[in-house]
């Protein structure tokens, strides 16, 4: 009986390690390519902002951090960095700066949201004209499956 429980209990541990390295693999595996580095420069070259991803901000953590530089043109956002990998990333604006999930939440009704993101090191997302960057002051990065804050950055 103890071995069966054992065996059982080590098989429970074993699926639940590879449920949760599957959740953090999946989306590195089936992300598709970066945009190019000149797209990037070309949004960094016409951008009216800039600031920076940091991983200290209060509700990041090992798992959900983000750290790079992101510029705000009117027509698009472009980023250079790193993110922490994960499922179903949705790019905010926000007037308010928000670093928790908290404020996240509080804040939303008043934020817009512009595009996803897709990639890791290196995304692009293209702003529709109905969005007006100088109505935010905060850019932030949200994974939407698991209502988890990953970063902001306060670009004015």
């Amino acid at each position: 009986m103890k071995r069966l429980i054992g065996l059982t209990l080590s098989h429970v541990i074993v699926l639940a390690i590879g449920f949760a390295l599957g959740i953090y693999a999946l989306p590195i595996l089936i992300s598709p390519e970066a945009p190019p580095m000149a797209d990037i420069k070309a949004v960094e070259a016409k951008a009216q902002y800039s600031a920076m991803f940091e991983k200290e901000r209060a509700d990041s953590d090992f798992l959900h951090w983000g750290a790079g530089k992101v510029s705000i043109a009117s027509d698009s956002i472009g980023f250079v960095g790193e993110l922490a990998p994960g499922p179903d990333y949705k790019l905010y604006l926000s007037p308010e700066f928000v670093e928790t999930e908290a404020d996240f939440n509080r804040f939303k009704s008043s934020m817009v949201q512009v595009g996803e993101v897709e990639t890791f090191n290196q995304f692009m997302v293209m702003l529709s004209e109905e969005v007006d960057i100088e109505q935010y002051n905060t850019v932030i990065v949200w994974c939407e499956t698991f209502g988890q804050y990953i970063t902001s950055a306060q670009y004015r």
